[in-house]
Order: structure tokens, then sequence, then C-alpha cells
């Protein structure tokens, strides 16, 4: 049975699977019910054969993630938050996620490069750019394993575990229940860390490439080349899925494993089922069959469990569209 790459993100206390045209959550609530939508992925120059070509699909898919994942993560939290009666403001959520984003950015291309200037304000050529990508690793890993020790971002890495497991179990056509899907390994070649690995690498070489110029120049350099360089390390991503078994494509992907014994963890059995109601109403949405023998959770529509919560006076109601086929076929990253 021919099956699309599916991927996904991990949410407050939830899974988000995306599809070929379609992305399905699934979400535990305070009260311990499983609420799930599906959303189509929309958009007039999605559909165009320009957002499907090499290099432009991987900008797509990231500007959907981006905006798709930040949308349900939002209305993940405020789900969570529900049984405190507190509603996070999506203009104070989106400010907040815009300076992080400009803090991040600020943190992992440019911090790298003015401590490497400082502490080598001769040095030119490769070996000034490796060591600009070790400190780009060194602050990388040392932020992971810094917020991994808070709870709930232990939670949410617990779930990114499930998804990455699920998906697992869908690719080997196993049924998808508790018991299978705990088989398989929390981490995954096509996980969003392999992608942030891929980067790194290609940064060091793209950067050194331009040299070493003028500040000004370099950090106008850095961003004009962080969308390339992302776009690349799209097409690399979807390379080594089609060719797994290639060593070279191994050992490209194995650092990006070795990243995910941090953002992953092994997830509870409550944890899994939201993965697989997650997946299952993802596979629904693209008209593709459920594994035969694949467990059947109760589920509530996240549009009845908003309108519950809103009479509780916990959570205001927002709307959510109705899931449509989509003709677009960028494949899954996370």
């Amino acid at each position: 049975m021919a099956r699309l790459r599916y991927g996904g993100q991990a949410l407050v206390e939830g899974v988000m699977m995306r599809g070929r045209g379609a992305i399905a959550v699934a979400l535990r609530t305070p009260d311990g019910r499983i609420v799930c939508e599906t959303e189509p992925l929309s958009g007039t120059f999605r559909a165009t054969r320009w957002a499907k070509m090499p290099f432009v699909r991987g900008l797509v898919v990231l500007y959907e993630t981006l905006v798709v994942g930040t949308r349900w993560l939002v209305r993940s939290a405020n789900l969570a938050a529900a049984e405190e009666g507190v509603e996070l403001g999506n203009g104070g959520v989106a400010l907040m996620l815009g300076i992080t984003l400009a803090i991040g950015i600020g943190i992992f291309f440019f911090l790298p490069l003015f401590i490497t200037r400082t502490v080598l304000p001769t040095q030119q050529g490769l070996l000034l750019h490796a060591a600009e990508g070790i400190v780009q690793v060194a602050i990388f890993i040392g932020y992971l394993l810094l917020i991994s020790r808070l709870g709930d971002v232990k939670r949410t890495f617990m779930y990114h575990g499930a998804e990455h497991m699920s998906i697992h179990a869908l690719e080997h056509e196993d049924p998808l229940v508790v018991e299978n899907v705990r088989r398989y390994p929390t981490a995954h070649p096509r996980c969003g860390t392999e992608f942030l690995v891929v980067v790194i690498i290609l940064s060091i070489l793209a950067f050194s490439i331009v040299g070493r110029q003028d500040i000004l120049v370099t950090v106008a350099s850095r961003l004009i080349l962080v969308p390339i360089i992302a776009a690349v390390a799209y097409e690399i991503l979807q390379f080594g899925a089609r060719h797994e078994d290639n060593p070279i494509m191994r050992a490209v992907i194995r650092p990006g494993i070795w990243v995910q014994m941090i953002t992953t963890k092994r997830p509870t059995d409550d944890m899994i089922e939201v993965a697989i109601v997650s997946l299952e109403e993802a596979l629904k949405a693209d008209g593709q069959e459920i594994p035969a023998g694949s467990a059947d959770f109760p589920r509530t529509p996240y549009a009845d469990a908003l309108a519950t919560l809103a009479v509780d006076g916990a959570v205001g109601a927002e709307p959510v569209p109705a899931p449509a086929a989509d003709p677009g076929d960028p494949d899954a990253t996370r």
C-alpha cells in the first residue's frame, strides 16, 4: 500500500500531523479527553506549479509549518490552560513569538559570528567558519540541554517522541496500537532536528565561500543566505529520505539522530494514544486507509470541546476552517 510521507510537530499536550493537503491535530484536554481537528493546507501560491519546484517547495513547507504550527501551538496552550481559566492573547503570543524568533536568529547566527571574530580577529577562510560552526553547535546543544530540564518542555519532548514512534509504525504498515508503536525508537531521520543540524553544516560551507567581509556586508549576507540554506537543507533531507540505506546519507543524518536524544523522550501510553489519533485523522483527511487493526480511541471534535469550555468561561471559541482537498504535494517535514 503506497504511503505519503507524514511529518508532525509536538504541541502542548498534543501532536500535529502534516499530510499531503491537510494537517490533523489531537490534543489531550485537562479532563482527559482527546480532541481532534483537521485543517486544509491552502493558499493561492501553494496550488501553483512553482510551489512544487525543488528549492521553492521547501520554503513553502517551512512557511506553512511556521504559520500553522504557531497557530496550533497557541490553541493547544490555551486548551491546556483552560482548567486554570487562563487564555493566552493571540496578539501577545504573536509578539512573544516574533521576539523569540528574532532572538533565536541573533543567538544562533550572529552571536557565533561576533564570538569568532573577537577570538580570531585575523583568521580567515574555512577555519574561521568551522570555528563559528562549533560555537553554533555548542550554543544549540547547551540551549536544548537547558530547556529539557523544564517540566513542561520535557512533556513536549515526550509527545515529540510519540509522534516519531507512530510515524515509524505507519511506515512499517503496522496497526496503529500502543503496543506496536512502543516498539519503535523516538528518533526519526526526517525530524526538524535533522533539518537544523544540516542547516548548521551548510552554513559553515556557505559562509566560508562569502569569506571575511565588512561587518555590515557579513550580516547582510547572513540574512540573504539563511532562506537559501534552508531550501537546500530541505532538499537534502528529502533525498536522504529516499535513500536511507545509503551509507553517505546515514552519516549525514547521524548527528541529528544523536541530537534527538535530547529533543525526544519515551512517551507514556496516553501520549501515544494522542499521536495515534492525530495520525489517523491525517490519513483520513488525505483519503488514505488506516492500517487494519488500528486502535479507535474515543475523540471529540475540537470545536465541540471549545464550546464546552466557552460555556464554563475558560476559553473563547474561535473559528476552525473545514477540511478540504488540496492538490499540492510538498513532502512533510518536522
